[in-house]
């Protein structure tokens, strides 16, 4: 039996007696799929996470730390975790992506920003996985072995490789010294919902305890939508000002903390060049690759501002002058 199939099998009997309707809801990065289920007076959101390639458990430990935190996320109705599959509570099917423009900006990223400060507040270490100093490298590996290797074609020589890898060096030194919360680690429009309350915060299986800056980096330089320099800049001071006044541990000086948000980014940046290159070769999903040009943008604004940072500013400019290997969509 199929795995489409095993979730009709599965809510038929969730829903003993009852007629329903199942209509694709959503897909991710990962192996799971989202369906969302209409009965004659409700909906509800069933998620099909393959045992063999997904583990449902991370979702539901870190959904109950976001429910006792005050966030709005999913509740949880009914779990199979051998067959993989949870049903949901339903928060409605626009995303802040699909809804923000010019003139609702800053309401929505004002209420993302409480939301995300709740979370934090909630922060007890030792409870999540330590975003450390390794898991940091093995992220930042991704943009040589995927986006450059695999997607670019371009192998590095000795000096390229050394010069890259003192720029992680000091990336990681910048990221790992930073005041530690917990971490969504995907906190960007695609994942919030416009709910009651708002907003609705979704993929959030794979948080950890690290760095305070990453999810406010996350949220206003985002994967899909760009916003000019100053809007990001009074966003982020404003979430400065609320995280201070609620006892967060960001830096006293807003000019510091920026600076650990802008290397934490630039983290993250790095680390989606190379998974949106594996999406697209190992897993067979090209569209991701299409915004790898935002992404290169946000790391050569980076580079730009901080001198210790040339050597990759250096290897950018010179990808620039490279085609992609035949084939490939850069």
């Amino acid at each position: 039996m199929d795995r489409y199939a095993l979730v009709q099998d599965w809510l038929s009997r969730q829903f003993e007696g009852q007629s329903f309707s199942l209509d694709p809801a959503s897909s991710d990065a990962s192996f799971r799929r989202y369906f969302r289920v209409t009965l004659r007076d409700a909906t509800f959101i069933v998620m099909d996470a393959p045992p063999d390639r997904e583990d449902c458990r991370p979702f539901l430990r870190v959904a109950r730390l976001m429910s006792s935190a005050g966030l709005h996320v999913p509740a949880i109705l009914a779990q199979d975790l051998e067959l993989g599959f949870l049903l949901l509570s339903d928060l409605g099917s626009t995303t802040y992506l699909a809804a923000l423009s010019n003139g609702n900006a800053d309401e929505l990223y004002r209420d993302a920003t409480d939301a995300l400060i709740l979370w934090q507040r909630a922060s007890v270490e030792g409870v999540l996985p330590l975003y450390d100093e390794a898991l940091l490298q093995r992220e930042l590996d991704l943009f040589p072995e995927w986006y450059l290797r695999r997607h670019l074609g371009l192998e590095l020589d000795a000096q390229q490789k050394r010069s890259l890898a003192g720029v992680f060096k000091l990336i990681i030194a910048n990221n790992i010294s930073q005041p530690r919360s917990y971490v969504h680690r995907d906190y960007m429009p695609r994942n919030l919902m416009l709910s009651t309350p708002n907003p609705g915060v979704l993929d959030f299986q794979d948080a950890v305890y690290g760095p305070i800056t990453y999810d406010v980096a996350s949220l206003f330089k985002d994967a899909f939508i760009s916003w000019d320099e100053g809007r990001v800049i009074d966003w982020t001071i404003r979430y400065w000002e609320r995280a201070r006044s609620a006892g967060l541990p960001v830096r006293s000086d807003f000019g510091e903390f920026y600076r650990d948000c802008e290397w934490m980014g630039l983290q993250r940046h790095l680390k989606v060049l190379g998974i949106f290159a594996r999406i697209c070769h190992r897993d067979g999903k090209p569209a991701y690759v299409k915004d790898t040009p935002r992404f290169v943008a946000y790391v050569r604004a980076v580079c730009e501002r901080y001198a210790s940072l040339s050597p990759l500013l250096r290897l950018l400019d010179q990808i620039a002058e490279r085609e992609p290997v035949s084939g490939q969509t850069r």
